[in-house]
Order: C-alpha cells, then structure tokens, then sequence
C-alpha cells in the first residue's frame, strides 16, 4: 500500500482526444520486384511482423515456365552470340575487311548485352532471382502471395525499421485556442492499456495543421522513440498537454474510486485508521487527474492498495484498528 501527500503544483491543461501510431517517414522502405516471374518465398518467415536483416533475401522471382522464357538465359545467350560477333569483328577490322564504323558498332552491342546480363545474372540461383531487403526492420505490409505472377517495379513487401514512430491526434476544432500551446501528450493504448508519456520517449511535437474542409478536426503530429512494445497502425486515446497551470491539486488516477457515477479517495488517518472521501474530478493527463473540490493539502491520500482498503470496507473486515 502507498500513500501520498497533497500538495499544489503545476499541471497542464488537458485536451483528451483519439489518435494513432504510425510509422515515422525515412523509416520505411518498399521492396520491388527487380524482374517479371513467378513468386517464391526464400523462407517460411516472409510474414507480416517477421524479422528481416539488411541484404537478407526474401523472395526469389523466376520466369522459366513462362510463355516469354527465363530473361536471364535469353540475355546469356545475346551476350555469347555478342561476344563472338565481336571477337569476329577484331580479326576483320585488322585485315580492313569492316570499316571502323562497323566495328565500332559490334563494341557497342557486345557492351551493351554484358550490361544487361550482368544485371540479369547478379543475384539469381537456381531459383530465380534473389530480391533482398535493402534494411534491416520488420516485414510491415507483404502484398505479394506465393506463386503469384509479379512484373518489374510491384511493390512486395514494406519494410520498417520502427526506431521512430509517430503519434497522429485528432482535435475538434473546438479546442484551437489551446492546441496551439499543446507542447507534448501521453497516450495509452487500447490492447494493454499502457500509458505512455513523450516527455520519456524522446518525444517532439512535429506539427498541428488547420482542419480541412472535409473534416472539422485539426491533426496534431509528435514523433517519438519507439521502446518495442507500441505496435504502428494501433489507435490510442490520447492526452495533449497544453497551457501549464500552477497551484493545482492532483492525484495519480490509481487513487480513484467510483460508486454509481460518484468518485472517491481513501484518506489515510493514522496508521491504520483510513476515511472515504467523496472528490470532484477535473481534467486528467492519463497519469494524474485534478481534484477541483473534496481534498486539501496536506491530506494523505491511498494511492496503490485502494481496492484492498475498499474491499474490506465494503466487506467490513477491515484490518484491527481501520475505521470509516
């Protein structure tokens, strides 16, 4: 069980609002397909949420059973019949058999065909192509299937490194006076309920815009360090801090009670005497909540343990010596 005393401080004023966590521009990279064919998987952890290094293969791309053949045998073969022309060129063009035009020529194309089978053959095996990742993160979206049917440039997968994330709030229009001074937020959010506070992320407000004419609601943008456990595309309830406020009586959220839309507090007494006191609440940070009315300081508040005292209270089996 812990307790704290009342005392006034500075706390800001609250716009609670909805929002949601997105992946930090530059943090992000799409992998494309680097040659028409047929998709195959390099390993059974191509999945969504997967873990992948930079340079690490993570689809092979062949096209040997299509219509058109396999563009890589098709380029070795240009540049063979290439080589040879030209090889053919060097001996005519010494006994002034070809102009120096002509020969010129047959360079061109024989450089030209290794350029391009060069490109071709770089990264293919047996079983195609090798696409790799061009950094190291997590598999975000994969927007190919096995056995699909890609050409050049389709996108496959999106990879995110996730250092940074960003946090998107939407705010009425309502509250634009103080979303000007909104200088950081906390946010929880909905699979954990965890509550998170910028100012220990690294946090940094990047920007609030004006609502557009589609939407009444004014998007305010932070980005932040991501500390492994905040999933990207989740929605969250968050709390912008704006307007600092002094001399305010606060009390960690974990405090509160509620009993038919009533809310209380456990004052502690004496060592093991408590009281239940009925608050009025005020605006709350996620963390703390402001006590308008129902506390002074200097009063001993029950912040962790309350449902135990509540418990007993209400089960009037409090330990010896607790009294309401």
């Amino acid at each position: 069980m812990q307790v704290e005393e009342v005392a006034p401080a500075s706390f800001n004023y609250v716009i609670k609002t909805s929002g949601q966590i997105l992946s930090a521009q530059g943090d992000e990279a799409t992998i494309a397909a680097t040659a028409n064919g047929i998709v195959s998987f390099a390993g059974s952890a191509f999945t969504e949420g997967a873990s992948v290094r930079a340079g690490e293969c993570i689809v092979r791309i062949s096209a040997k059973n299509l219509p058109d053949g396999d563009p890589v045998t098709k380029a070795k073969i240009a540049y063979e019949s290439a080589q040879k022309e030209h090889r053919r060129a060097e001996k005519l063009v010494k006994d002034q058999i070809i102009s120096n035009k002509e020969y010129e020529q047959t360079c061109r194309d024989y450089q030209t065909a290794k350029t391009i089978y060069e490109a071709q053959a770089s990264g293919t095996g047996a079983g195609g192509v090798s696409v790799a990742s061009p950094m190291s993160g997590y598999i975000k979206n994969r927007m190919v299937n096995q056995g699909e049917y890609v050409s050049v440039g389709q996108p496959i997968a999106t990879v995110s490194q996730n250092r940074r994330l960003q946090l998107r709030a939407e705010v009425s229009e309502s509250h634009f006076k103080n979303v000007r001074n909104v200088s950081g937020a906390n946010f929880q959010t909905s699979y954990d309920n965890k509550l998170y506070e910028l100012s220990d992320l690294n946090g940094r407000l990047l920007s609030f815009g004006r609502a557009s004419t589609q939407s009444s609601y004014i998007p305010v943008t932070f980005e932040f360090d991501n500390v492994g456990d905040v999933v990207p595309g989740s929605f969250v309830t968050v709390y912008l801090l704006s307007n600092t406020q002094e001399e305010v009586l606060s009390v960690p959220v974990s405090a509160i009670t509620e009993e038919q839309g009533l809310h209380f507090v456990y004052l502690r007494l004496a060592e093991e005497e408590y009281q239940k006191q009925e608050v009025t609440l005020g605006q709350s940070n996620g963390r703390r909540v402001r006590i308008l009315s129902g506390l002074k300081a200097g009063d001993n508040v029950v912040t962790h343990g309350v449902y135990q005292v509540k418990l007993a209270a209400t089960s009037s089996v409090m330990p010896e010596g607790h009294t309401h």
